[in-house]
């Protein structure tokens, strides 16, 4: 997702997305450890997401 759709989310969805992928990317851990993980550059992009998600959390909590 774009920044931009992220930014026009409230700030209820966005925690609901942030808990969303903290479970895929836990997911995506196990799978790596048992050697099933068949998308190796998924867990690079699920953590990016999640810090832009954390970061636009903060800009709000700031006020920015």
């Amino acid at each position: 997702m774009k920044i931009d759709e992220l930014r026009n989310l409230d700030s209820d969805k966005l925690q609901s997305q942030l808990k969303e992928h903290y479970e895929e990317l836990f997911n995506l851990r196990f799978q790596q450890v048992m050697g099933k993980l068949t998308a190796s550059g998924r867990p690079r992009i699920v953590k990016r997401e999640i810090a832009r998600i954390k970061t636009i959390l903060r800009e709000r909590e700031l006020g920015l």
